[in-house]
């Protein structure tokens, strides 16, 4: 294939080269309606391409293949059967492939260290979920993906599962085998389902964890807009085998997705997919070299510790770790990772991404260079210098490996439309949870619908908000009541 042409792009330089006057939406008519004010922020540019997929940058029986060729070259370009774009974000496209392997009442097996739009899928879809326990990190209170022995002992016990789904990377950078994991569930004639929101850009560079269909997956969700050059919303899932239909799988897209896509979105994954054949692996070149020297500046920081291989990898934890993931540990400051985060933003706008109760995340990328890097290490050096500052922090009960587990005591579908009451979090132990308490980021659920809570799960939440932790998705997003069964 031609990877040098780009459909949707060159489709969109058709459009304006030949002068379209559309009676269709988009309303502003390339912008002719939108207020100035509004374009003089977001600029021209970004209405004179927003422009219909279909009747627009093709005509209306989609004859010239527009779409279709772009996806072809994303499959491309990494070694796919099949690439679906999606412009709703990879939180559809995780929901699409679920629906496409499991039904209502059908089991699937789930790592527990799932985002929470994986949660929302099960909602949605009535999924019984069999949950596969990650591998606890008790000393810096981590979570890394399942062991493929936890997937081969989970579908001992359940063999009528439809299939797995494993998040790989997580968003600490951590990574499982795949490669066992995808044996494990072919063994059974089983698909595995991949994740992958963190990991478009892993096709392209030999130094970076193996991507999912590389490892043998089935399904894989990438990102784009994460970790590569897509606009947010951004996302493409990738298809190999047989054990998965294509027209399965784009009939459960379409299920969720819009009828009224995104030309935007679609324009930047195709300029993503030929900007990375053609210079992919010059420009993760340098992204890792500069990843190797601010990990060695920053830890070279007082109070700062970079999380490497060493912590995160071997025996009991992660197979392998995406370098371009800073995770620090702040512990040593006496503070927590919340604070740091604040800090940075308000006194350097520096914003920083994951922050837990211990940790900060600095995420590069191919478009960071040696300015992002100074601003970032400058805003760290400032932050340790004036760590005294940042000691009022209330503390965080952290859970045991044990109370983080909960029991999920009925149909995740169930529990969230059953009928629910409100109840004062010191009261919620024991009682059904009606809804998703996800501390975010990076957005995995403390407790789901259809989980018995437990006191420490709650202990965790409520003084992680008084310490700086974000809720955003709780009915009471300062988790002073929670979400219940009512009557159970």
């Amino acid at each position: 294939m031609d990877h040098s042409r780009a459909p949707v792009l060159e489709a969109l330089h058709a459009y304006h080269t030949t002068g379209q006057t559309p009676f269709t939406p988009p309303g502003h008519k390339q912008g002719r309606g939108a207020d100035p004010r509004v374009r003089s922020v977001l600029g021209d540019a970004v209405f004179r391409s927003d422009v219909l997929a279909i009747s627009g940058l093709d005509d209306r029986s989609s004859s010239g293949g527009v779409l279709r060729r772009a996806e072809a070259l994303m499959a491309d370009a990494v070694g796919a059967q099949h690439t679906f774009f999606s412009t709703c974000g990879s939180s559809l496209s995780v929901k699409a492939a679920m629906l496409a392997v499991a039904g209502p009442h059908e089991k699937l097996l789930v790592g527990r260290d799932v985002h929470k739009s994986v949660v929302s899928g099960l909602v949605l879809a009535g999924i019984r979920p069999v949950w596969v326990d990650p591998r606890w990190d008790r000393d810096r209170h981590l979570a890394h993906p399942p062991a493929a022995a936890a997937f081969r002992a989970a579908f001992d016990e359940h063999p009528d599962a439809r299939g797995a789904l494993v998040t790989t990377p997580t968003p600490y950078g951590t990574c499982s085998d795949l490669g066992a994991i995808a044996r494990v569930c072919h063994e059974r004639g089983r698909p595995l389902i991949v994740d992958e929101a963190w990991g478009a850009h892993l096709p392209f560079h030999p130094r970076l964890p193996t991507w999912a269909m590389d490892a043998g997956a089935d399904v894989c969700v990438t990102s784009v807009h994460k970790m590569g050059s897509g606009l947010e919303q951004g996302s493409v899932f990738h298809l190999q085998g047989d054990l998965i239909a294509p027209e399965v799988l784009r009939s459960r897209a379409d299920l969720l997705g819009t009828t009224s896509p995104s030309v935007l979105v679609y324009a930047a994954l195709d300029g993503w997919r030929r900007q990375m054949v053609e210079y992919g692996r010059a420009l993760y070149d340098d992204a890792l070299a500069l990843a190797e020297s601010v990990r060695s500046a920053i830890e070279a920081i007082d109070g700062m510790h970079v999380h490497g291989r060493s912590d995160f990898c071997g025996p009991g934890r992660s197979n392998d770790l995406d370098p371009l993931q800073i995770m620090i540990d702040v512990s040593a400051l006496g503070t927590t990772g919340y604070r740091v985060n604040d800090w940075a933003r308000e006194h350097h706008r520096v914003n920083l991404h994951t922050a837990d109760h211990r940790r900060i995340n600095a995420q590069l990328t191919h478009a960071d260079d040696h300015r992002t890097a100074e601003a970032l290490l400058g805003a760290l050096g400032d932050v340790s210098d004036h760590a005294a500052e940042l000691r009022t922090a209330p503390g965080i009960e952290v859970p045991s490996p044990p109370g983080l587990r909960l029991e999920q005591a009925t149909l995740p579908r169930d529990a969230y439309f059953g009928p629910v009451e409100h109840v004062p979090w010191r009261r919620a132990a024991g009682r059904i949870c009606a809804e998703v308490l996800t501390p975010y980021p990076p957005g995995i659920p403390a407790a789901l619908p259809g989980e018995v809570l437990g006191r420490e799960v709650m202990e965790y939440l409520r003084s992680g908000v008084d310490a700086g932790m974000v809720v955003p998705d709780a009915a009471d997003p300062e988790v002073k009541s929670v979400r219940v069964v009512r009557g159970d």
